[in-house]
This record gives structure tokens, C-alpha cells and sequence, in this order.
């Protein structure tokens, strides 16, 4: 009898739980308003003054490529305490543009804030090295019913005269301030900032190769 009753209350305690998670997650985005709700990464931080030479003085930068999921507006979370194989959105939240889109524009964005003069592949010339980068991870993730913070792992990899360079991951996890989607919003912004930092202190290490 008690075996049964333990099951029981362990049953009942994990459908709280998740209950509790889904909550949190997917209503508290309308907890203040009715309507849907739009966000992106907000203004870059303003660079502090140079310290030192840019990175690379010239740098061709590719769009970010990824998962077809991350090329719509969808945000996704997931409960990695208690369901992690299942990706799910929020109901009414979106991001204003594609991840994709958006991590593209905010890396140009501190690439050229150190210095760097960045072109688009369209203005490239020969010679010139260039920047790939690919999106394995961009999600709010939740540690439990009352943790979560925003993931993303970036691949970028630098080319020169069609040879690889170097390559290097990015995995950038940062605290969200709130459970819900506006926390796991501004949780992947500063998640995207610190992997731009790391990104442009990674490019100062290279030389590129004599063609």
C-alpha cells in the first residue's frame, strides 16, 4: 500500500511540476497584456574606446545559417529538468525578425564597432578572408520550474583564398532575470554579445596566410 502511494504522490508531483513549468513559460509572456508580444536585441552596447588595433581591417561576413526553425520568428524554450528532447514556442511571443537575421546583423554590428570595415559577400573581392558562421543552439532553456537562462552555440569558422584558417565554437549561456519570454529575450541578446566579444578576441589571435 504505502509502494502505491508513493508512486502516487510522485506522479502528482511531477505533473505539478510540469504544469508549473508550462505556467510559467507559456502564459507568463501575456501575464501583462493581452496581445501578442514582438522583441529583438535592442540597441548593441556602445563599445568601449579602442585599446588596441582592429581584429582584421577588412572582413567579408556571410549570413548566419542554422536549422530551418531558427529561420521564423518563433521563440523557442524548452524544460530541460523534465522533458529535454522537445523544443516548444511561445503561444504569444515572437522574435521582430529571424534569429538567424538577428544574430547575423548584431555580430556585423560589434565587428565593426572594433574597427573592422565589413562587407557583405556581394562586395567582396579575391583574396579577401571571410567569415561563415552556422547556429547549432538558440534556445531559453529552463534548469528547473524557478531557473532558466538563454543558450547559443555558434560555429564560426574564417576562410582565406578558399582555405580554412581556423574554427572555433561559441557556446555562451547567460541567466535569464525573469521566467518568461521577455527574460529569455534579453538572456540570448547578451548571449549573442558575449559571443561577439569572444569572436572578435578569437580574429586578433589569427594571421592570416601570405597569398
Amino acid at each position: 500500500m504505502n509502494h502505491t502511494m508513493n508512486q502516487t504522490f510522485r506522479r502528482l508531483m511531477l505533473a505539478a511540476a510540469l504544469g508549473t513549468a508550462a505556467l510559467l513559460a507559456g502564459c507568463s509572456s501575456t501575464s501583462k497584456n493581452l496581445g501578442n508580444s514582438t522583441y529583438d536585441f535592442g540597441a548593441a552596447p556602445v563599445a568601449a574606446p579602442a585599446q588596441a588595433a582592429a581584429p582584421m581591417g577588412v572582413l567579408v561576413v556571410t549570413d548566419v545559417t542554422g536549422v530551418a526553425a531558427l529561420d521564423s520568428e518563433r521563440m523557442f524554450y524548452r524544460l530541460a529538468y523534465a522533458d529535454p528532447l522537445r523544443a516548444r514556442s511561445y503561444s504569444n511571443s515572437r522574435w521582430a525578425n529571424t534569429p538567424l537575421s538577428m544574430v547575423t546583423q548584431r555580430i556585423k554590428s560589434r565587428l565593426s564597432q572594433s574597427g573592422v570595415k565589413v562587407l557583405a559577400t556581394t562586395d567582396a573581392s579575391v583574396g579577401m578572408p571571410i567569415l561563415r558562421m552556422e547556429i547549432d543552439d538558440f534556445t531559453h532553456t529552463f534548469d528547473s520550474a524557478s531557473q532558466s537562462y538563454g543558450q547559443l552555440v555558434l560555429r564560426a569558422s574564417l576562410f582565406h583564398g578558399h582555405k580554412l584558417v581556423d574554427q572555433r565554437v561559441f557556446n555562451q549561456k547567460t541567466s535569464a532575470a525573469t521566467l518568461d519570454a521577455a527574460g529569455g529575450a534579453r538572456a540570448l541578446a547578451d548571449s549573442t554579445d558575449a559571443a561577439a566579444a569572444g569572436m572578435i578576441a578569437w580574429l586578433a589571435t589569427l594571421q592570416l596566410p601570405k597569398q
